[in-house]
């Protein structure tokens, strides 16, 4: 029987970040290159899944390496991007620090 320590360990560890841990889905697949852990969530979720700067998701794959290596296993990480997850681009812009130096000048 396989083991799916690392699958549980992060459906458990996503669960207790996210705000709808009912539709958190971990999907494990094995082949020769090692262990692929995918993860879903709820697009409202992803912020708190990535992170500042990517830093909770960083810390959740490395996690999930610890895991695998105690089971001698090589296990990555793919966060699937939920459906419509790209922002569109704000629509109110910043003016540039070029447009503040324009209205100084005399």
């Amino acid at each position: 029987m396989e083991n799916k320590n690392d699958q549980e360990f992060l459906e458990f560890l996503i669960k207790s970040l996210v705000d709808h841990p009912e539709d958190v889905k971990v999907s494990r697949t094995v082949d020769e290159m090692g262990v692929l852990l995918s993860l879903k969530v709820n697009a409202e979720d992803m912020g708190q899944i990535i992170g500042r700067s990517g830093s909770t998701a960083r810390a959740i794959r490395n996690l999930v390496r610890i895991i695998g290596l105690k089971n001698h296993a090589r296990v990555n990480l793919k966060i699937e991007e939920p459906e419509g997850g790209r922002r569109a681009p704000r629509a109110e812009e910043k003016p540039s620090r070029d447009d503040d130096e324009d209205d100084l000048k005399f």
